[in-house]
């Protein structure tokens, strides 16, 4: 089966909603069977959010039954001390949180943490809470500078909340701004809310309950995949098109 070598929609289940015990067989049947593009895997430390989650590790082990593209999403302080473990690990893409970074108990810039990612050879997304302002990525020049901007569409640190639609214009914002950026939401995304991201711009879509807890999870997937794919416009970061089919061909 030949793959389209563009892509408008990158659905990426959030794997913390999957059944841990049988994370391998999980992952590789949501994407192989399913059809998802990304594993969104959720990296939470206990400090930066209250729950705790997966680290290197865990990315490390799934890595060796997977050549899925491996989305990080780094709920955590300091994020700078997690770059190296999980570049080793096999992580394809290295988010983390604005609001980590530049406060007195971690001076490091987000600039400086975005030039560490990329110079360890990973994509660089940022994040920022749904009490954060848009703007911080705009003045700083850090929306231009990643090749993601992940907006929480509920607040970080745990699933099956429901989506915050006042977060979309934030998202309206960016997509105005950066008409080729990769704009990720994440929280509360289902059939119900797709309609709602998509039209405002969202492209990279986080869902897990959604997904992992329907019936017909390949349903869901390409419910949500046919949302952005009407809104969208192809995605043009070509590395980032070729890792993610690269990790569907191979399954």
């Amino acid at each position: 089966e030949l793959l389209p070598m563009s892509l408008k929609a990158i659905i990426a289940p959030s794997m913390l909603s999957s059944d841990f015990a049988q994370l391998a067989k999980e992952a590789n049947e949501i994407v192989a069977v399913n059809g998802a593009d990304w594993l969104h895997m959720d990296v939470m430390d206990g400090h930066f959010v209250n729950n705790l989650t997966l680290g290197a590790p865990v990315i490390q082990c799934l890595r060796k039954h997977t050549p899925a593209f491996l989305d990080c999403h780094l709920m955590v302080e300091r994020p700078q001390d997690y770059i190296t473990p999980f570049k080793n690990a096999g992580a394809n893409l290295f988010t983390f949180h604005y609001e980590a970074t530049g406060i007195p108990g971690n001076p490091i810039t987000p600039m400086e943490v975005v030039q560490q990612v990329k110079q360890a050879g990973m994509f660089c997304g940022i994040s920022i809470r749904p009490p954060t302002p848009v703007d911080v990525l705009l003045d700083s020049g850090l929306a231009a500078a990643v090749d993601m901007v992940l907006i929480m569409t509920v607040n970080p640190g745990w699933g099956g909340q429901s989506f915050m639609g006042e977060m979309m214009s934030k998202v309206h914002t960016l997509r105005e701004r950066y008409p080729h950026l990769l704009i990720q939401v994440d929280g509360g995304l289902g059939p119900d809310t797709i309609d709602t991201a998509a039209r405002a711009g969202a492209n990279v879509i986080v869902a897990g309950s959604s997904v992992f807890k329907a019936a017909d999870r390949k349903g869901v997937i390409e419910t949500l995949r046919t949302a952005v794919a009407a809104h969208a416009a192809a995605i043009p970061h070509e590395a980032i098109v070729q890792a993610t089919l690269r990790g569907k061909e191979q399954t």
